[in-house]
């Protein structure tokens, strides 16, 4: 959660609660992006991948719900009910002077935007459901036992403020320290641990399933098709018994697609789409670039064998290696991915060469690396890097065996005459990644 450019906390009453909420002045449609009680109105601002990429096309509202952020606290025996999580919606939206909105409801935030939409469509103008679900359990008849929840709960209940739990939500994120210790501050500052356990088991009791039937807003469904949280069973659903809803299937496992996923922009891209028929805030920041992923092969069992101390002064031997051999191919350093790394070039021949070196120069130092290269559109926000080929790229180098440079098709025909040779490593299909790439081993 970083801290956005300042805008004024306002307060909307409900009832006896005082609801935090900020108005973000942008494009001509009103959205009210409806809270997963994730959030703290302190640290939510254009900064925000979301926020700044909706801004160009929307005025975006956000809110804290009761008992989270900076919202009036709740005991963990009295959260409201489900209409009552509505009605502080509808509080919030009359607070910013809104007559006619659209609802961006992720995840656990989906009920109460549908039950909204289903109950008042004289102020919906659309509804937006992302990785959500009308019951967070199977969508048949079938139930987690009492015993099978609270243990999920109690889960949840013991790592809340230590990061895990959000981490859990982005399995396709690599995840260092740092980004660590800011998931739990942002666990930290939306609820206490107690309100979170009580905040899922009043999400594991709730089914709104017969309300999808009455919404008459438009409804965007967008769900990542490996998610572990909520299976695309759940999008599929929500697409199938809501009048007028229309499908888009993500690729990747993560839930929280705006904490560093790949494929958050590719969200938005949906969102401004959805709402305005183009994406004409997406194109000026694309471009076609050569990826190169790299990945330390047994590193935990590495660490183990030798301990802290030597770990390091290896890890620090390889990352010199790697920055040799970046700036000798024009490479361009991303970021770190745990103990590989991301890096960009401006031609797929130098990102071969460099991969080639990379790995040369690993074994020299008694490591082993794979190395993964793709070529395909990305689009660049500020230092982040997105869309689909940076998932491809990603997949590729973790299919590739240890000393192995793999690359895509793509890469091969892009190289032709270049005097590199390959060895075809057949199809695979990677997971979150719609159809099957064929492979090939750099030999040369």
């Amino acid at each position: 959660m970083a801290l956005g450019t300042e805008v004024d906390v306002r307060y909307a009453i409900s009832g006896d609660a005082r609801l935090a909420f900020k108005v973000f002045a942008g494009g001509l449609h009103d959205i009210v992006s409806v809270p997963s009680w994730i959030t703290n109105q302190d640290f939510v601002g254009p900064g925000d991948l979301l926020i700044e990429r909706l801004m160009s096309f929307a005025t975006v509202v956000s809110y804290d719900q009761r008992g989270t952020g900076l919202s009036d606290p709740v005991s963990s025996a009295e959260l409201p009910t489900l209409e009552g999580w509505s009605d502080d919606l509808h509080a919030v939206v009359t607070a910013a002077g809104l007559d006619d909105v659209v609802l961006f409801a992720g995840v656990a935030a989906g009920p109460v935007a549908m039950l909204y939409a289903a109950t008042r469509p004289e102020r919906t103008r659309g509804l937006i459901l992302l990785n959500s679900f009308a019951r967070a359990e199977d969508h048949r008849d079938a139930r987690m036992s009492p015993e099978e929840v609270e243990r999920y709960i109690s889960w949840v209940e013991r790592v809340w403020g230590t990061g895990r739990f959000l981490r859990a939500t982005i399995p396709d994120v690599p995840v260092d320290d740092a980004l660590l210790r800011d998931l739990a501050r942002g666990e930290r500052q939306s609820m206490p641990p107690g309100v979170a356990g009580a905040f899922f088991r009043w999400l594991y009791a709730i089914d709104v399933r017969a309300v999808l039937p009455t919404i008459r807003a438009p409804t965007l469904v967008l769900h990542t098709v490996e998610n572990r949280f909520h299976p695309i069973e759940h999008g599929r659903y929500l697409a199938q018994h809501i009048p007028n809803a229309r499908l888009v299937e993500l690729p990747g496992a993560d839930t929280s697609v705006f904490l560093g996923s790949a494929v958050g922009g590719l969200v938005i891209d949906e969102i401004e789409e959805f709402l305005t028929g183009t994406r004409v805030n997406a194109d000026h920041t694309r471009m076609l670039t050569t990826l190169l992923f790299t990945d330390v092969v047994g590193s935990t069992d590495r660490l183990a064998a030798i301990g802290d101390r030597a770990w390091r002064t290896l890890l620090d031997r390889h990352d010199d290696a790697v920055r040799h051999q970046l700036a000798r191919f024009s490479g361009h350093h991303e970021k770190l991915t745990g103990d590989g790394i991301l890096a960009t070039f401006d031609g797929p021949a130098r990102a071969i060469r460099c991969g080639t070196a990379i790995r040369d120069a690993a074994r020299q130092i008694g490591m082993d690396v794979r190395v993964g290269i793709h070529t395909g559109e990305v689009e660049r926000r500020r230092a982040e890097l997105a869309g689909i080929a940076v998932h491809l790229a990603r997949r590729v180098c973790e299919t590739a065996q240890p000393s192995e440079v793999l690359v895509t098709r793509t890469v091969v025909d892009l190289v032709a005459g270049s005097g590199v040779t390959f060895e075809d490593r057949g199809e695979h299909e990677l997971k979150g990644i719609p159809a099957p790439w064929r492979l090939f081993a750099v030999t040369t």
